[in-house]
């Protein structure tokens, strides 16, 4: 006896069963976010974005689109090149 028990109620008043598992499940969820989020950074990828850590079938896909619309005559043809030039 004497080891930190109330009328045998346990550590915070019987209260530290009740949200120790809450808690728990909460570090888990903090730990998975993080984890989620430092393989994100170091992969590099960015939603929407073109630069250097976006997967080279985006640009490509960029630069099909941009030729349609070249085609269709949507763009001239230095704006065509000017697009086509800072996607590559």
């Amino acid at each position: 006896m004497g080891y930190g028990f109330v009328n045998g109620a346990g550590y915070m008043g019987g209260w530290g069963m009740a949200f120790g598992g809450f808690m728990m499940i909460i570090w888990i969820g903090l730990l998975v976010a993080l984890v989620f989020l430092l393989v994100r950074w170091i992969s590099g990828t960015e939603r929407g974005g073109f630069g250097p850590g976006t997967p080279a079938n985006s640009r490509s896909e960029a630069l099909t689109l941009l030729r349609d619309r070249y085609a269709r005559g949507e763009i001239d043809t230095s704006d065509f090149e000017e697009r086509a030039q800072k996607l590559q």
